[in-house]
């Protein structure tokens, strides 16, 4: 007889979301609005690319490690002692009619953004990979069919992603700066299995 659908979502893509639970306080917002820039693609970007390393992050540095390692125990799970350490870090800041372009980030794990000011309509679009020899247009859109989705950007909120997830933020259109703090990691410690022949031991 007829049976219903069963669809198992394999092999996601896992995109993990965590709040800061409080507003910014004044001279967070004071330090971060204070820094010094350069050109980027479409928008600008601090000239320290180590910003969590200062003493005025030290508060969120902890909430984005914490978050980090949840996350990487909750998609990785090392079977070995392997931890993620955060490399570099910096803070983007993209005015109306900016934008970022389309990118991924070579020599990291695992990355994250953190938004420290965002416009209510604020998002960030992360791309599907790989080529698709068939493509039928679709009536609805869903995480099946789209080459591309969508989260809203807000304030307060960690996103973190595998670092070779494409990812773009289109032209802002509020009139707020929208500034957001990115970082990158890499595995460090035994990240191999000499019995499968990927010996690889990193920083020990």
């Amino acid at each position: 007889g007829y049976q219903r659908m069963n669809i198992h979502n394999l092999f996601p893509i896992p995109v993990g979301f965590f709040d800061l639970g409080r507003d910014l306080t004044e001279a967070e917002l004071a330090f971060i609005e204070g820094q010094e820039t350069r050109s980027n693609t479409g928008n600008r970007t601090s000239t320290n690319n180590n910003i969590l390393e200062t003493a005025e992050f030290a508060d969120l540095k902890q909430f984005m490690n914490e978050s980090l390692q949840a996350y990487f125990k909750a998609t990785t799970n090392p079977k070995h002692n392997a931890d993620l350490r955060m490399t570099q870090s910096w803070l983007n800041y993209t005015q109306q009619g900016q934008f970022h372009h389309k990118h991924a980030h070579p020599n990291s794990f695992i990355s994250g953004v953190f938004y420290a000011k965002t416009n209510p309509d604020d998002r960030i679009y992360f791309y599907r990979s790989g080529w698709q020899q068939i493509k039928l247009p679709a009536e609805d859109f869903n995480p099946y069919n789209s080459e591309s989705w969508w989260f809203e950007a807000v304030t307060g909120r960690l996103i973190l992603f595998p670092s070779s997830l494409e990812h773009m933020v289109p032209n802002v259109q509020g009139s707020d700066t929208r500034i957001s703090l990115s970082f990158n990691t890499f595995p460090m410690g035994t990240i191999d299995d000499e019995m499968e022949l990927t010996g690889l031991k990193v920083g020990v």
